[in-house]
């Protein structure tokens, strides 16, 4: 059991991430890859990771790709490369705090690559120990305790490669969900404040006595000290809520989220809504549906579909005439949200 103990002023500090977070979700899905307990909801994902983690790719680095005037060369097996990562993410027990810097949590991709390879030595010594003392290390881990610059840019381009590949192409599917688990969050925090906000995350936690209590593989206390407490759900996290074993750190609180059934066919191959939608509306216009989730901005919707804002504006513009969006401006932007309508036709697929 783990026990999170709030303050007034903590209370007062509980913020939510307002987009999934790619480190945990990289470092969380790994797990599930790997991990003989699974999800039945990604056992198809799992299959089509690991068959596109042995295809060969072309190098990030090479500025033409397919159809460019030159082939570039080839990655090497990226299931290979992922050997020393997975030597950091043991299938039990502690796994290294710092490819999960707290101070990142919230930012993009590259701004978390960056706080992994700005890591102060002495803090990746303290994990490198604390793995050693349970699970063998390879030799490489020692370039990795003194915080040589080849062997941590190695590891980030490593987790860069492996989010490519195999992250990317469903960040969608991924921005759903935590949108649906954000709208989730805030009717409980608007029927019953904090306390309803923090009820709503039973049956793993539980808010009484001025703390949480949370399902936890091992027993742990977590003394906020007016820091506040910031919630991560996560698409790849299933059985228990994670946090960093070091007290001193940001205090985040990462946790498992509901994957619609929907999403899966009786075969276990798993649909995309994007596809499923898109014979009725149109390939982007369905993406564009899916990625509102919750709410966001124009800007922010451009950024999710990968169009430009004029593009998304538009798109916004025929579902919010078809009554499947609903648009209202806040200060100098405007924010998009589904209308029941949009989220019955979403959620049907």
């Amino acid at each position: 059991m783990l026990k999170i103990f709030f303050s007034a002023e903590d209370v007062a500090r509980i913020t939510v991430l307002s987009e999934p977070d790619p480190i945990w979700e990289i470092v969380l899905s790994l797990f599930r890859l790997r991990g003989r307990h699974l999800d039945p909801a990604l056992s198809a994902w799992r299959a089509a990771a690991l068959a596109e983690l042995r295809r060969p790719h072309l190098s990030r680095s090479d500025p033409t790709g397919p159809g460019g005037d030159c082939p570039g060369a080839p990655r090497p097996d990226l299931s290979r490369q992922l050997g020393f990562l997975f030597a950091l993410l043991p299938v039990s027990g502690y796994f290294a705090d710092f490819l999960t810097p707290s101070e990142a949590v919230g930012t993009d991709l590259d701004a978390s690559l960056e706080a992994i390879r700005s890591t102060p030595a002495q803090l990746l010594r303290l994990d490198i120990d604390l793995l050693a003392a349970s699970n063998p290390l390879p030799s490489t881990t020692a370039g990795l305790a003194r915080g040589d610059t080849a062997v941590m840019t190695a590891l980030t381009d490593t987790m860069r490669a492996y989010h490519d590949a195999v992250l990317a192409p469903m960040w969608t599917r991924v921005t759903s969900a935590f949108e649906a688990e954000r709208t989730r969050l805030g009717r409980a925090a608007l029927d019953g404040g904090v306390a309803g906000l923090l009820g709503s995350l039973s049956p793993l936690m539980s808010w009484h006595d001025g703390a949480l209590h949370v399902t936890y593989p091992v027993d742990q206390e977590l003394h906020l000290d007016g820091r506040g407490l910031v919630l991560v759900p996560s698409y790849f996290c299933w059985r228990y809520p994670v946090t960093l074993r070091d007290p001193d750190r940001r205090p985040v609180l990462v946790y498992p989220i509901a994957r619609p059934s929907g999403w899966v066919a009786p075969d276990g191959t798993e649909l995309d809504p994007c596809v499923q939608l898109g014979a009725l509306l149109g390939r982007n216009r369905a993406a564009v549906l899916v990625a509102v989730g919750g709410g966001c901005s124009t800007s922010e919707l451009a950024r999710r579909v990968g169009v430009s804002i004029a593009a998304a504006s538009q798109h916004a513009t025929v579902l919010r005439n078809a009554g499947l969006l609903m648009s209202l401006r806040h200060r100098h932007t405007m924010v998009h949200t589904l209308t029941p309508l949009g989220q019955a036709m979403l959620h049907r697929g």
